[in-house]
């Protein structure tokens, strides 16, 4: 199909367990289109089981990006990927006039959509520091770090959510400036149409499925896979929801049975921050789960 008007990015984003991974085959397919992973952990090609990146059947029926292309000890960043699927999107519209990102990772979406702040990278010795403030003093520990070095982010951020903390710290302590000095709030210009979708399953609903994905995933042999990879769990990489659990078991500090209920809690309760996050971008257009590549298609159709 040849249109007069700019290509297109679809976007399918979500909470996790909504079911994007086979939503964005099903539409690559139907478009005959590419999908660049928008996953921060599925990236790793490690831990494919404990990331739930897409199976061996969806990544021979649709072209992937970004899926198992680095070692858990390689660093990356939102602002690495915004450069790198920029770079690659021209590529895949030489061959179709979409293309598909689909994640949960919604600073990462955000990244390619909207643009990021031209923040520096990271150093890995940075990155230990800051994280050591936090296991080793706790989340109080990094709130008075961070009330110190930049007391005006600290006034605005979630002041629950750790991971937005030692970020900040780390991004503080890396530049020498307050990290919220760095921060513009621009929005980018794109030349690029961009079209964001998402599965709206009721909650309850969609608790049930995390519920039993997690059951799925412990089946697939989640366990072994994060008995693998024990001796690295001092990495940023493995600082996630289910290897956290699964650690604390082999460790002896949590039986098996708590560990597996632990994650399905967690898994839960991230999936209520990519839906407040979701609440704050009005442009995402919401599918019900039934019939949703035909809803794309009308959405498509009407832009």
């Amino acid at each position: 199909m040849t249109r007069d008007h700019k290509p297109t990015l679809i976007v399918i984003t979500g909470p996790t367990g909504s079911g994007k991974s086979q939503l964005a085959v099903d539409l690559a397919l139907k478009l005959n289109c590419e999908i660049i992973s928008a996953d921060s952990r599925q990236i790793y090609r490690e831990i494919p089981i404990g990331t739930a990146a897409p199976t061996a059947e969806q990544l021979q029926a649709a072209t992937h990006h970004f899926v198992g292309i680095l070692s858990l000890e390689d660093s990356y960043s939102a602002a690495r990927f915004e450069a790198d699927a920029l770079d690659l999107l021209p590529r895949l519209w030489a061959k179709s006039d979409y293309a598909i990102m689909c994640g949960g990772s919604m600073m990462y979406i955000d990244a390619v959509t909207k643009g990021i702040d031209d923040l520096p990278d990271i150093s890995p010795e940075i990155r230990d520091r800051a994280m050591r403030i936090y296991t080793e003093g706790g989340i109080e520990a990094a709130r008075k770090t961070l009330l110190s070095l930049d007391p005006e982010y600290y006034k605005i951020v979630d002041l629950n959510n750790h991971k937005r903390i030692v970020h900040a710290i780390e991004i503080t302590m890396q530049a020498g400036v307050p990290y919220s000095s760095l921060r513009t709030g621009k929005v980018a210009e794109r030349p690029f149409d961009i079209i964001k979708v998402a599965i709206d399953y009721p909650r309850e609903q969609l608790f049930d499925r995390i519920n039993r994905r997690v059951d799925a995933m412990i089946g697939q042999g989640f366990e072994d896979e994060a008995r693998k990879v024990f001796d690295r769990r001092h990495l940023n990489s493995l600082n996630t929801v289910g290897f956290k659990e699964l650690f604390a078991v082999l460790e002896g500090k949590m039986d098996r049975d708590t560990a597996i209920a632990r994650i399905a809690k967690n898994t839960r309760v991230y999936a209520k921050k990519q839906l407040t996050w979701m609440k704050k971008d009005q442009d995402i257009h919401y599918l019900s789960p039934h019939n949703a590549i035909n809803q794309i298609l009308t959405i498509l159709n009407k832009s």
